[in-house]
């Protein structure tokens, strides 16, 4: 597939992510916050994951300062791209909808916060981390350029490593045994694995 194929199905990618968090989004909003954990460091995590998923990969695609940093790659590798991101795409709109109001960006517990284990929860603790570090993966197959390609997945790489410790924490605060059950019996990002 030629660059600008790429570009567009990277951006009908992001498009679509966009329209599937908007209704959880406006929902979360409106309930009350009775835990809140976000930090300045929360804060830098959420501006480094918006620089390696959003801002430089549309500053490639809409322009050609990181035309420097290109490179090429075999066709499948395209094919595998656009297939990853539909994964992530659905995964990501499924780990949505199963936690409805539950869902928030940040390290927050909202009133009538419910721990939810059906669904994809069922199987994976963090499956909407999986949908990013999929999303991530496909960044890197759609868009042939070392800075914006692979910017996703390090800035992904930096968030989980310095986030999801604390978001497990503030899960057995909230929820004590049943997280911990929870936990014997779940994955955290992939089913078997890890």
């Amino acid at each position: 597939m030629n660059s600008l194929t790429l570009k567009i199905l990277f951006m009908v990618g992001l498009g679509l992510s966009l329209v599937i968090r908007f209704p959880y989004r406006q929902e979360q909003r409106q309930n009350t916050i009775v835990d809140d954990r976000k930090t300045s460091q929360e804060k830098l995590i959420l501006v480094l994951i918006f620089i390696g998923m959003l801002l430089l990969p549309l500053i490639y695609v809409f322009s050609s300062w990181l035309n420097v940093a290109n490179y090429r790659q075999p066709i499948w590798i395209n094919g595998l791209g656009v297939t990853t991101f539909t994964i992530a795409l659905w995964l990501f709109w499924r780990s949505h909808h199963d936690l409805g109001k539950n869902w928030s960006p940040t390290l927050q517990i909202r009133d009538g916060h419910t721990l939810i284990t059906n669904g994809v929860y069922h199987h994976v603790r963090h499956p909407m981390y999986t949908s990013i570090l999929l999303w991530c993966i496909a960044q890197a197959l759609l868009l042939p350029n070392w800075v914006a390609g692979w910017a996703g997945i390090i800035s992904f790489g930096i968030a989980y490593i310095t986030r999801i410790g604390k978001e497990e924490q503030m899960l057995l605060d909230r929820f004590g045994d049943e997280y911990e059950a929870y936990k014997e019996r779940t994955k955290r990002l992939v089913p078997y694995l890890f």
